[in-house]
């Protein structure tokens, strides 16, 4: 199984790799973008599940961006906000929590582009 074949298994919210090393996401060849189907409804209406998300592991993350995190376990999608000096992953369904971070830390990978496989002209980019 190659590394992107490996990555197709994360999104929204999905059941971690065993093993301690699982959120540093080495098989993953660090600077590499790589990509994702989306799986549930947190994210939408902007990002529906079954749409295919670009992952930029080494992109610059900050106020607004869409981001990839692994936070309580578990490797989450969500839109990055600063709310006065904490930040939150945020999701765009108001059904799901927002989730406080005490830093950036868990913050691994920006989101660059989205695309509905099978229809070139629905991709849209976020950088």
């Amino acid at each position: 199984m190659d590394r992107r074949a490996a990555a197709k298994q994360a999104i929204a919210q999905v059941d971690p790799p065993a093993g301690p090393q699982a959120p540093e996401a080495s098989a993953c060849g660090g600077g590499e973008s790589f990509a994702l189907r989306v799986l549930g409804q947190s994210m939408a209406p902007e990002f529906d599940e079954g749409e295919i998300i670009v992952v930029e592991p080494e992109g610059l993350a900050r106020d607004g961006s869409y981001v990839l995190a692994w936070h309580d376990d578990a490797w989450t999608f969500r839109q990055l906000c600063r709310q006065g000096e904490c930040w939150i992953l945020h999701a765009l369904n108001p059904a799901f929590a927002d989730v406080p971070l005490t830093d950036l830390s868990a913050v691994r990978g920006v989101i660059i582009q989205k695309a509905l496989p099978g229809r070139r002209r629905a991709s849209r980019r976020y950088v």
